[in-house]
C-alpha cells in the first residue's frame, strides 16, 4: 500500500536518513565527494532542517509503501512571488526510482497549493542531473540557468524550471 503524508519537524531524523542514502548515488557522477559532503552538512543538519521548517515554511511531505519511508519532498511559498511554489527538495530512495513516486509526489504538492491561489511550481535541478528529465516529462520548462555561490569554493549549477498549475 502506498500514502503521502505531511509531517513536521518531528521528522528531521527521517529525512537526514533518506538523504544519506539518496544524495551520495545520485550526485556521485555530477559532484566531488568534498562538495556533497559540504551541502549535506549545510542543507541538512538537523539544526538547518529545523530552520527550513520553522523559519522558512518548507512543508515536507514523506511517501510510504508498505508504512516503510521511500521517498520525500519539500516545498514553500517564493517570498516574492507568493504565486509561485517552489519544490525544493524531492528525492526517492535509488531502488523506488522509475516508479511513479516523484510524479505522485508532485501531484499532491500541485494539489495542496492549488487551493491557496498558486498558480507555478518551479524547481532548480543541477545542469549535469539527469532528473531535469523527468521534470519535463511532467511538463515543467526550462526558464534560465543560475550558479549560486554557496560558499567554500561551490557553486550550484542549475537550471531553473516552472510548471503552470
Amino acid at each position: 500500500m502506498f500514502e503521502i503524508q505531511k509531517r513536521g519537524d518531528e521528522s528531521i531524523p527521517l529525512i537526514r536518513e533518506l538523504t544519506f542514502q539518496v544524495w551520495p548515488q545520485t550526485y556521485a557522477s555530477i559532484l566531488t565527494t568534498e562538495q556533497i559532503d559540504y551541502m549535506l552538512n549545510m542543507i541538512y543538519s538537523a539544526e538547518s532542517l529545523k530552520q527550513q521548517i520553522s523559519k522558512s515554511g518548507h512543508q515536507f511531505i514523506f511517501a510510504y509503501e508498505n508504512q516503510e519511508p521511500i521517498a520525500f519532498a519539500s516545498y514553500s511559498p517564493l517570498p516574492d512571488e507568493p504565486a509561485v511554489v517552489k519544490v525544493h527538495k524531492l528525492y526517492c530512495l535509488p531502488q523506488t526510482q522509475g516508479k511513479g513516486i516523484g510524479k505522485k509526489l508532485v501531484e499532491y504538492i500541485v494539489a495542496d497549493v492549488k487551493k491557496s491561489g498558486v498558480t507555478q511550481l518551479e524547481v532548480n535541478v543541477n545542469r549535469h542531473n539527469p532528473a531535469k528529465s523527468f521534470y519535463e516529462k511532467l511538463a515543467f520548462e526550462v526558464i534560465r540557468e543560475e550558479d549560486i555561490d554557496i560558499g567554500n569554493g561551490y557553486f550550484m549549477n542549475d537550471y531553473v524550471l516552472r510548471k503552470p498549475i
